[in-house]
């Protein structure tokens, strides 16, 4: 495909920024996770459910390799996929039954590395099914849930079978000097969040935006006047699709851009005008400060503060969510839960 086969980019000149082409998806297997992280974009929590059936990944991924011209990358998360292992199994088999583009990585919290054998036998069989990378997710957040001697375990094993590229850990830092957050004082653990985010900054959305954003130096959202949104939208090169075919542009969770269920992926691509939706639209060309001018439900959250423009765009939609405004776009129930 080529940018101009999309609707907004058909009626633009050629030197105005263009809607660009999605060449990466994350696929969202499940909400489940065995983990309930503070900074979680998607409030993933032992609670949560969902499962993305093979048919659909199967079909996102044809549709990718249409997008991208053989340049597409995909990758597994959650959620925790490793929950539901026998399931990634049956993906990647008929992946390569039908000759797709190998996986670019899976994600994983490396809850389930209990012995070398484990690791060993799973990523024995993921690799020879294409995986070519394994992310292990390594932070304050997750050593809150995650025993470290699991991912240590794991990243260690994984790099000598695997090779030592092949294996990302997020973040090394905390791998080599892990923070046994689950034991702190609240306000120790706090202090702990908070130098995270500012050594790594995490996006303000999902349950990222309630507690961790309160930590954060608050501003009055007249701060965000103006601060559009446009960037975020035209310059996403891929999208995350949740376990019921909800398409997010980039990690904008909870605003959907389309469902590959109804619709597929591609075509999403091609019919995507920011101005054919109004809180796109309002976002897009005033960012979230708009839905504040727009919406007579929101006029109470001028009077709070907020750390960012993310922060703000979050509550106003939670807002708007539970007064069951525009829910085609703002949803799933999943991250405003």
């Amino acid at each position: 495909m080529k940018l101009a086969d999309n609707s907004y980019n058909a009626a633009l000149t050629r030197n105005d920024p263009k809607f660009k082409l999605w060449r990466n998806a994350g696929l969202l297997i499940t909400y489940k996770c065995n983990a309930e992280c503070e900074f979680c974009y998607y409030n993933c929590s032992p609670s949560r459910g969902g499962l993305m059936p093979t048919d659909t990944v199967l079909s996102i991924w044809h549709s990718l390799k249409s997008l991208a011209e053989n340049n597409e990358k995909l990758h597994l998360t959650g959620g925790e996929p490793f929950l539901y292992y026998e399931h990634l199994i049956d993906i990647l088999t008929q992946a390569k039954r039908q000759n797709l583009t190998p996986l670019d990585l899976i994600e994983t919290n490396a809850y389930w590395a209990a012995d070398e054998k484990i690791i060993l036998d799973k990523l024995k069989q993921l690799d020879d099914l294409g995986m070519h990378r394994l992310k292990i997710s390594c932070d304050p957040f997750h050593q809150e849930y995650i025993d470290i001697a699991l991912v240590r375990r794991l990243a260690q094993t994984g790099a000598e079978l695997l090779g030592p590229e092949r294996v990302l850990v997020r973040w090394q830092k905390y791998l080599d000097e892990p923070m046994d957050i689950k034991n702190l004082p609240e306000a120790e653990r706090a202090e702990m969040y908070l130098q995270a985010m500012k050594d790594y900054p995490c996006r303000l959305t999902g349950r990222a935006a309630a507690n961790l954003a309160l930590l954060r130096d608050l501003k009055a959202p007249e701060e965000f006047i103006n601060k559009n949104c446009k960037h975020a939208f035209l310059g996403a090169k891929g999208v995350h699709i949740d376990p019921f075919g909800n398409v997010f542009s980039g990690t904008c969770s909870g605003i959907i851009l389309g469902n590959v269920n109804r619709t597929p992926l591609e075509e999403i691509w091609q019919n995507f005008h920011p101005r054919h939706d109004e809180i796109i639209k309002t976002l897009f060309e005033s960012g979230p400060y708009g839905l504040l001018e727009k919406f007579p439900q929101l006029e109470k959250l001028k009077s709070e503060t907020f750390a960012d423009k993310c922060h703000l765009c979050t509550t106003a939609r939670q807002r708007l969510f539970e007064n069951r405004i525009a829910p085609d776009t703002i949803g799933p129930a999943e991250c405003y839960q």
